[in-house]
């Protein structure tokens, strides 16, 4: 006996939350989301659809494979997965689930997914994030990104928050989790101050390189 699971036909597409990598492509044009766990190798973009990751030619999700875009229901959840050391450099991901989907009791495996937002937390230092920056690490032909304040970008590859917005483009919003124990900031002001102090903190590194090598044309 074949058992059928019942259908659900919403008039809006469901809504979810995860936690994901930020990235860009090595050419620095493009930039996307890459999971934390199962298909972590596939790096995806703010409009995505869902392959298997064990390379077979079903449709996503199977009702007998792992495949598909995974979320969960409840964003105090998705929140508390970034408490753990291996997530603390992910940022949260607010989603709408298209195509295809099965349901769970704490989220959803489906077919297709709109980010509609991301929420940057606080640099390492514990400083309101201004940018994101080169993490370090990656996957083939994408740099993982990282939150970072004007301070800890340094000569690091990094885009402000609007820059990665604009790169991944449909329709994307993407804002920074004030520091801990401050008090959140209207967004448009906070995103101007958040550009302004990363742009500082370039002119600042500027020119310390050009007074290096003034430095070095007197020397010769």
């Amino acid at each position: 006996m074949r058992y059928r699971l019942p259908e659900e036909r919403p008039t809006e597409p469901p809504t979810g939350y995860k936690i994901a990598h930020p990235v860009l492509s090595q050419d620095g044009t493009r930039a996307g989301f890459t999971g934390v766990s199962l298909g972590g190798s596939l790096p995806y973009g703010v409009l995505a659809e869902a392959r298997c990751v064990y390379g077979l030619r079903h449709r996503a999700p199977h009702r007998r494979c792992d495949c598909g875009f995974h979320c969960v229901h409840d964003r105090a959840e998705a929140e508390g997965l970034l408490c753990t050391a291996e997530h603390r450099a992910a940022v949260l991901l607010d989603v709408r689930v298209l195509g295809t989907y099965i349901r769970f009791e704490r989220g959803f495996r489906y077919a297709r997914q709109r980010v509609l937002t991301a929420t940057i937390g606080p640099c390492p230092c514990g400083t309101a994030a201004a940018a994101l920056a080169d993490a370090g690490w990656g996957r083939p032909g994408w740099r993982a990104l990282a939150a970072a304040c004007p301070g800890c970008v340094r000569g690091r590859t990094s885009l402000s928050l609007a820059e990665f917005a604009r790169l991944a483009g449909d329709g994307l919003r993407v804002r920074s989790a004030p520091a801990a124990g401050s008090a959140p900031a209207g967004p448009a002001v906070a995103e101007l101050v958040a550009e302004a102090a990363l742009l500082q903190a370039r002119l600042d590194w500027f020119q310390t390189q050009l007074a290096r090598l003034e430095e070095r044309g007197t020397q010769g």
